[in-house]
């Protein structure tokens, strides 16, 4: 019995991990498309919501509809939407490493919505994550990007409801991916028509994005979540906000200033080191 949950513990990290790698592509495809982010948002998801479709089609899954599948849905579209607009606002550095405080928001989300009240751990940790993106804010001022990176924040915020899109009852992960992500193609295909380039790396970076960054990197999350709880699973998301910005760095030239560095590692550190004690905790139990 033992071995057969570690198995599946193991299948979902895997699942997880091959996510974080599909999405650690979205900045440097974001950077390629010079489309208003309104427009690739709606033309990715469009592509992803055909594939998705495919995909549930094969496997005989029907689309479940309920408030729980719904909460994960509106998360979904906010945190694709946002973190888009956050990619043309501020940089790919700063977009990923402010999204990815969503599990210290999974914690503020879980006391408001389930009155599971945080621990000091979990206390200590929300200190420290913001501690560091004050780093952000001010390097925000200091160079223009702070409209960038309070949206950020808010696709942060989304995004720990994305985590927790298994946490309540009759939810359905696969099919919130799948109405998110066709909400976010409705809002924003019409978009599209406004732009006046479709060259070859605009449709590359689409495709890419729809395709391997948002369908099949969703497929990937939404099976790893129902193997693993949503700490391991954002534990496991910690090489997005590496991988993106050396991706946009080594390809597209775009550097982390030294400030939002500073802030980067202490936010990473803070919810790396915070899931690390808890996973810890829970193996003492």
């Amino acid at each position: 019995m033992k071995t057969n949950i570690k198995n599946k513990n193991s299948i979902g990290i895997y699942m997880v991990l091959m996510a974080a790698a599909l999405f650690s592509m979205g900045g440097l495809c974001i950077k390629m498309v010079p489309w208003s982010p309104l427009a690739i948002n709606g033309a990715r998801s469009l592509i992803s919501v055909m594939v998705l479709a495919t995909y549930l089609k094969i496997i005989k899954h029907k689309i479940v509809i309920n408030p729980a599948v719904l909460f994960g849905a509106v998360c979904m579209t906010g945190t694709t939407s946002l973190y888009c607009a956050a990619n043309k606002l501020t940089t790919a550095a700063n977009a990923i490493v402010l999204q990815f405080t969503a599990p210290i928001f999974v914690i503020l989300l879980m006391w408001a919505l389930k009155n599971e009240k945080p621990k000091k751990v979990d206390i200590l940790a929300c200190v420290v994550v913001f501690s560091g993106i004050i780093c952000f804010f001010v390097d925000g001022l200091l160079i223009g990007n702070m409209l960038g990176n309070i949206i950020a924040v808010l696709s942060g915020v989304c995004y720990a409801g994305v985590f927790m899109m298994n946490s309540f009852e009759k939810s359905d992960a696969i099919s919130s991916v799948f109405l998110g992500h066709a909400l976010s193609a409705v809002t924003g295909i019409g978009f599209v028509f406004r732009e006046t380039d479709f060259g070859t790396q605009a449709i590359t970076g689409i495709l890419l994005l729809g395709v391997f960054q948002m369908a099949i990197a969703y497929i990937f999350m939404s099976k790893g979540l129902e193997q693993v709880s949503a700490i391991t699973a954002s534990l496991t998301t910690a090489i997005e906000p590496i991988l993106n910005p050396l991706l946009v760095a080594f390809f597209w030239g775009e550097m982390i200033s030294p400030l939002s560095l500073v802030g980067a590692v202490i936010v990473i550190v803070g919810v790396i080191g915070y899931n690390l004690i808890t996973i810890q905790s829970q193996a003492n139990l």
